[in-house]
């Protein structure tokens, strides 16, 4: 299962690195993938909760644009 969010507030390559790594922590996540430029992120992985991943964006200091 693939879910795309938009992630506003990244200026940086370690603003990327931020949220892929607490993205990551989620249950059931397999992959992330951070698109810099586009603020697109990609979550893969099997159960994923929608919540908890937003919750990891908002940890990680940024926002998921509705």
């Amino acid at each position: 299962m693939e879910m795309t969010y938009r992630v506003t507030g990244m200026t940086c390559g370690h603003c990327v690195l931020s949220v892929r790594e607490e993205v990551a922590e989620v249950d059931g996540v397999t992959a992330v993938d951070v698109d810099l430029d586009s603020g697109r992120m990609v979550v893969s992985g099997a159960g994923v909760d929608d919540a908890a991943v937003r919750a990891a964006v908002e940890e990680a200091g940024y926002e998921v644009a509705s």
